[in-house]
């Protein structure tokens, strides 16, 4: 599971990014939570907890806290949570690598949504991450399930039903009988 904060003042950037990873996870069959903040402070406000997370996207420029200060307070409590900036400004990049960033992403970028796919790519390989999925054959055809999302498999008279989570439980398949 991926834990992952967005620090940004913008509401429609705090949006924009979360659908994008919200999509990432899903076609890649990732268990995830993400929170928003709307300041550096607020996010700081946390504490140890902060060290929960995975993965913060911050924006650089921000009121009272910005995202470079908020970077060096995170890696006062944790150096393992990978730290992606997201902002309209290329001219603090530099700064960026003294806390550790894993990216540096301008909003305005054409390719934005493709660049925070990459940047999750980059994560993901970094943390060793790998969604283990298993084939199913079935009368109808073969499936291929994420374990990591299935909850249990019920067999009904020689029927399965598979049950995983996805912010909620629901069924992924209808009950199929198994050859």
């Amino acid at each position: 599971m991926f834990r992952i904060a967005i620090c940004d003042d913008e509401r429609q950037f705090r949006k924009r990014i979360h659908d994008i990873l919200i999509e990432y996870m899903n076609e890649n069959d990732i268990l995830y939570e993400i929170d928003e903040f709307e300041s550096g402070k607020d996010f700081i406000s946390l504490g140890i907890n902060l060290a929960k997370y995975d993965i913060v996207f911050l924006d650089v420029n921000m009121d009272e806290l910005d995202g470079m200060e908020t970077a060096q307070k995170i890696r006062k409590v944790s150096n393992d949570v990978f730290i992606v900036f997201v902002t309209a400004f290329i001219t603090c990049a530099p700064q960026g690598y003294s806390v550790g960033a894993i990216r540096y992403i301008l909003k305005n970028n054409v390719n934005f949504p493709e660049l925070i796919f990459e940047c999750m790519d980059a994560i993901s390989l970094n943390m060793n991450y790998v969604a283990q999925k298993k084939k199913f054959n079935f009368n109808e055809g073969t499936k291929i399930v994420a374990l990591e999302r299935l909850l249990y498999i019920e067999s009904r008279l020689h029927k399965l039903e598979f049950l995983h989570y996805g912010g909620q439980v629901k069924k992924i398949f209808n009950i199929w009988q198994t050859r």
